[in-house]
């Protein structure tokens, strides 16, 4: 089967139970050259892990030089430990039983330099006692709210206060900021780059004026996968750029940001199951397979059927209309490409590999899960 006009073809999909995540490594490996070509060097790079979840994405991604890297879950983080990562930034608020599993994590991973993030003063307190117990340290990242108002503080005493609380807590280190401006969402690229510098410019302003007060603000971790190229432009050495989704990409950042060169690597395989009525045909690629996040026209798109129409869909259906629907049999396959690719993968237990048109592998989606052993 093939995805018209590109390179996605999977000459035997005949082993590939459906719906199936699958990668085309080679779109995949074209998309981590484009990631490092806009940053300049794989060293600038801390890549977020929770599009893809898999190990042997971050291995690559290590054999191309990136060293550190990103993550949202404790899960996510022992799977980038596993890998050979021995830098990781879990840019997660510590609270409740997750100041003791950081602990854990440290004495599971010793040669492991964990940076996690605060924006509390409680919080903060509890993790610096609970480390002291355990005769630990931690790296604390200050989460700066650039306006998103998700997580974080705003520039200003408060967060001068806090940044000061770090550097003085005996079991915490100081490890610089946390720049995540999800809200820039600008399709225009000139309206979002303002947006970017702006964010960016209040922060090293901060930065500065912590470091005048004597404390060391040694990185700051920015951007999202839109507000990306306009961070790689910003010369600083303590930036470090943290792109999400470049890795496998969708069609709902694709669709928003037409600026990014990159092409979604991951698809859906998913088979024609029943022709209910003249005009549709109904395939297993139910929300259980695919983010539902997006609205129901936008969670999946099908290349190979443009003119498609999603209807309906349930757990494990998805009803669609097209002209085209009398050339279907049961069992003829489609690829989509997710509307939002990181709830997605975190659906499916493994990903199929395609390379040079085969079936080569299966990678785990190692982290899909919240708790593997930490």
């Amino acid at each position: 089967m093939s995805d018209t006009g590109t390179a996605f073809t999977i000459a035997d999909s005949s082993s590939i139970i459906t719906p199936a995540l699958v990668v085309f490594r080679e779109v995949m490996e074209s998309n981590l050259a484009e990631m490092i070509r806009v940053a300049g060097q794989p060293a600038r790079l801390r890549p977020h892990c929770k599009t893809h979840k898999m190990l042997e994405v971050v291995q690559l991604e290590i054999e191309l030089g990136i060293q550190k890297h990103k993550c949202a879950t404790f899960a996510e983080a022992e799977m980038l430990a596993e890998a050979g990562v021995s830098d990781i930034f879990l840019a997660y608020n510590m609270v409740g039983a997750n100041i003791q599993r950081a602990i854990k994590f440290l004495q599971a991973y010793p040669s492991v330099t964990l940076s996690v993030t605060a924006d509390h003063a409680a919080p903060i307190d509890q993790l610096d006692r609970a480390m002291q117990m355990a005769n630990l340290q931690i790296d604390v990242l200050l989460d700066i709210d650039s306006g998103q108002h998700r997580t974080g503080v705003m520039v200003g005493s408060q967060a001068q206060q806090l940044y000061q609380q770090i550097d003085e807590a005996a079991g915490l280190v100081a490890g610089g900021l946390h720049l995540y401006d999800g809200q820039n969402h600008q399709t225009d690229f000139t309206e979002r780059q303002q947006a970017v510098q702006q964010c960016w410019q209040q922060t090293s302003d901060f930065r500065d004026q912590l470091e005048a007060a004597g404390h060391p603000v040694p990185r700051i971790v920015a951007g999202g996968t839109g507000s990306f190229p306009v961070y790689a432009a910003i010369d600083d050495a303590a930036l470090e750029l943290s792109p999400g989704t470049n890795v496998m990409f969708d069609d709902g950042y694709g669709r928003l940001f037409p600026d990014l060169a990159y092409t979604p690597a991951a698809r859906i395989l998913t088979r024609v199951i029943s022709l209910p009525s003249e005009g549709r045909i109904t395939l297993d690629l139910g929300y259980k397979a695919c983010a539902s996040d997006p609205p129901m026209e936008r969670r999946v798109i099908f290349p190979d059927l443009p003119d498609a129409t999603p209807v309906l869909q349930n757990e494990e259906h998805l009803v669609l209309e097209t002209e085209r629907a009398a050339e279907f049999q049961p069992g003829d396959e489609l690829l989509a490409i997710p509307g939002h690719v990181c709830p997605t993968s975190a659906l499916h237990k493994q990903a199929y590999v395609i390379q040079q048109g085969a079936l080569v592998d299966a990678w785990p989606v190692a982290s899909r899960d919240r708790w593997l052993n930490v």
